[in-house]
């Protein structure tokens, strides 16, 4: 596989893809590591975790430099991603020591449960934040006993084989991480349907997160699922407008708008619609544009020449009221759009890109009436100074991950997650590690 610079189309390198056979071997190799690896003492597994996020930190601003050119983020964007991962595989080194079971109160003897390893675990990363996504199901995964089998999307494997080397220089013991590129029909397939692979992590579309949780059905296999998004951003008339004007390029433009929580429609009450749209448009229009290498672009590119037409292609139907600029010449660029008239594709598809479609609406039933209309449930903003508002409208709008007066949706610390085709089960936070063990309950007769 040819891996493209989308700033400049340029080939970085070449990367092997892995056929099936190589995806058994490494899966075979895991479950080997499992043992010892689940064994070995908790301090010990605690301590090894550390070694990895201190090899991470020593080695941010190359991984930061090797992701703006696999995948076009840009430099500050790039260099928070890869500290996420030191910070997350941090925050999972305290876990090994306070996996901590229950004892409950029975009759005639002593029961306690244990949280117990799954086993080997399949984690499939996609391209639009590889790095982050990958500590988010390998840290937990690591700390709770289990090893892991990484495929990274074919379009940005660098990081995840970088971290693997890390781990291995970390002391992480062999087999215990190992990252397979390859395919999604091959590897990623492989993973759900190999006996050995006890719970598959898929970050993705819908559409294929479905074709996954059927084929995980089939040996009733534990999965995690974070999926599409349609995000909305409700701005009410009481809100300050001149920051949430100022913020929501940033809340849907980050990362050139490849982000399953960008806020791509934006509610504004109908009675400062106007008034917010004059104050949007200069936002817009200076958001930097350019070389993700530069420390002062705001905005890289598109992933891929394929994933820009796409994109375009939701503007075929709607009214374009607000372009930013973009450059010209080689690579992925898309300029950062806004439509006031938007098709329906618009309205209800996860556009994956920088374009925003902003709607009116009438009252705050009217605002969670819209924004609960998709079939999607990840994020999204809610605007006002009214506290009793943004508490009855945060437990009315059908989402995952809310922010008032803010656009930050993920935090290592709290849980991460879909409503309805938005996914399954959570990342992040305290309860991640759960996700990665079984509960197992082991009653002692004290009787005579």
């Amino acid at each position: 596989m040819q891996v493209i610079d989308p700033a400049t189309e340029d080939v970085i390198t070449d990367v092997p893809l892995a056929a099936e056979e190589e995806a058994d071997a490494a899966i075979a190799q895991a479950r080997r590591a499992f043992p010892a690896w689940r064994d070995t003492a908790p301090g010990d597994r605690a301590r090894l975790l550390r070694r990895f996020a201190e090899a991470v930190d020593g080695d941010l601003e190359n991984l930061a430099r090797l992701e703006v050119r696999n995948s076009g983020h840009t430099i500050g964007n790039a260099r928070w991603e890869a500290g996420n991962v030191r910070d997350v595989l941090h925050y999972y080194a305290g876990a090994p020591e306070r996996l901590l079971g229950q004892q409950i109160p029975v009759a005639g003897g002593l029961d306690v449960t244990f949280h117990e390893p799954l086993g080997v675990v399949g984690l499939i990363v996609p391209w639009n934040f590889p790095m982050p996504i990958a500590g988010w199901g390998l840290a937990p995964a690591l700390a709770a006993g289990n090893t892991v089998v990484l495929k990274p999307a074919e379009l940005t494997p660098l990081t995840a084989l970088r971290l693997a080397e890390l781990a291995r220089e970390a002391g992480i013991p062999e087999g215990v991480f190992q990252v397979v590129p390859g395919a999604g029909p091959v590897v990623g397939q492989r993973f759900v349907t190999h006996p050995d692979v006890r719970k598959v992590v898929f970050t993705g579309s819908t559409a294929v997160g479905k074709q996954v949780m059927a084929g995980c059905a089939e040996q009733v296999k534990r999965l995690t699922l974070e999926l599409g998004g349609k995000s909305a951003n409700i701005v009410f008339a009481d809100a300050d407008l001149e920051k949430a004007a100022a913020t929501a390029p940033y809340g849907v433009f980050d990362n050139a708008g490849q982000d399953c929580c960008a806020r791509s429609r934006i509610l504004v009450e109908q009675s400062v619609h106007d008034r917010f749209l004059e104050l949007l448009e200069p936002a817009v229009r200076n958001l930097v544009v350019g070389d993700p290498g530069d420390e002062k672009s705001e905005m890289g590119p598109l992933i891929s020449a394929e994933h820009r037409e796409k994109v375009a292609s939701y503007l075929d139907d709607a009214e374009v009221a607000i372009r930013g600029s973009a450059p010209d010449g080689p690579g992925f660029w898309f300029p950062p759009t806004v439509v006031t008239k938007p098709g329906e594709r618009l309205l209800s598809e996860e556009v994956f890109g920088p374009v925003v479609a902003v709607v009116p609406f009438r009252d705050e039933a009217d605002a969670v009436r819209i924004a609960n209309d998709t079939t999607f449930g990840l994020s999204g903003s809610i605007w006002t100074r009214d506290v009793g508002r943004a508490l009855r409208v945060s437990r009315a709008v059908e989402a995952g991950n809310l922010s008032v007066n803010s656009h930050s949706s993920v935090r290592y610390w709290t849980p991460f997650g879909g409503f309805k085709q938005s996914g399954l089960g959570r990342e992040l936070g305290p309860d991640a590690l759960h996700a990665f063990t079984d509960v197992k309950n082991v009653f002692i007769s004290t009787e005579e």
